[in-house]
């Protein structure tokens, strides 16, 4: 039973694995080609928006201001993607590196423009054409010099590919291992008409901002004697940012340590899957329940109100009517003041 359980265990986390088929192998916080650098740092985003939360009941605070907090989340399904291949190719001239490679390339090109692929819809971009030097060796009686010298030439291209259908994808896939070109860089996804995205999630808010409204009215509270404050915002976030890594094995080996055995370890395959912002803090999510990665489009908008200070009514100043007062002091230099009253 247990065998089964971890049978049945690895094939859950290969289906996974093969879902996350448009990460590629850029790591755009580390700026390197490589997979095994992203395991480190292949949250991205994800770990600031998607937190592991505890659940918990904290007690409630009564204020005297009111505030509307309101999201909504869209799930976009990409107009089209751009899959971008890098591809390097040696040669002993710079002739024949050039032929090899425009070799393979127009292979690619032949094969994608038989799943229908469009011209325009290929585009190559290139990245170096250098000279390839190895270290000589020179040996006299009483010194040896190493020097380098020219021994060919390297080209590096990237091919940008632009589709439209995941199976589109899978058929250039397939071109470009056919044609010794493995290294899928990245997948970037585009929307033709984002503005009318935002557009959506801004109704929808107003709509429930006016329930909220309705809602404290019924409580008793009448905005109307509130002062308002207002702050919003928009963002995109794309799957690339969203893919987290772990790994399914276990090399603890107790019959290794009964007969006390030396074990030797392998390289672990690193997985990964895609996973998007989760919808706890969210008001309102359209189209929640998705299949694939998606570009995740989101708005919030929050307003505050506070009570109007109430008005302070001035009381009347009463007068008071006060008489002069003289003093005179004795031209004989003594000290003798008199108090004279006037009748004013």
């Amino acid at each position: 039973m247990k065998k089964q359980f971890t049978i049945l265990y690895l094939l859950i986390a290969i289906s996974i694995a093969a879902k996350a088929q448009h990460k590629g192998n850029y790591d755009q916080n580390n700026k390197l080609i490589s997979r095994q650098n992203i395991a480190k740092t292949a949250y991205g985003n994800a770990q600031v928006y998607n937190p592991y939360v505890q659940q918990q009941t904290q007690p409630l605070q009564t204020s005297n201001t009111i505030r509307v907090d309101v999201k909504a989340l869209k799930n976009v399904k990409a107009t089209n993607y751009t899959a971008v291949f890098n591809l390097s190719q040696i040669g002993a001239t710079a002739e024949e590196a050039n032929k090899l490679v425009n070799d393979r390339i127009n292979n690619v090109r032949a094969a994608l423009l038989s799943e229908g692929v469009k011209e325009e819809d290929i585009v190559i971009d290139v990245i170096s054409f250098v000279p390839v030097y190895e270290v000589e060796v020179q040996k006299k009686i009483f010194s040896t010099k190493y020097n380098e010298v020219p021994k060919g030439f390297k080209l590096q291209q990237n091919i940008h590919i632009r589709f439209k259908d995941t199976k589109t994808f899978e058929a250039i896939l397939t071109a470009c291992a056919s044609n010794e070109i493995y290294n899928l860089v990245k997948v970037d996804y585009f929307i033709d008409n984002i503005k009318a995205v935002y557009r959506e999630l801004q109704k929808e808010l107003l709509t429930l901002i006016n329930e909220e409204k309705e809602y404290y009215q019924a409580l008793g509270f009448d905005l109307t004697n509130y002062n308002k404050k207002m702050a919003d915002n928009k963002y995109c976030f794309f799957p690339k940012d969203f893919y987290q890594s772990y790994q399914a094995y276990n090399s603890i080996s107790f019959d290794a340590l009964k007969k006390n055995k030396v074990i030797t370890k392998v390289e672990k395959e690193t997985s990964y899957y895609y996973q998007p912002i989760t919808y706890q803090d969210y008001d309102i999510v359209l189209n929640p329940s998705i299949l694939e990665p998606v570009v995740q489009i989101g708005m919030n908008i929050v307003l505050e109100y506070t009570p109007k200070p109430k008005e302070q009514k001035e009381e009347p100043i009463t007068k008071t009517e006060v008489k002069p007062v003289y003093y005179v002091l004795s031209p004989n230099g003594t000290i003798d003041i008199k108090k004279l009253e006037t009748n004013k």
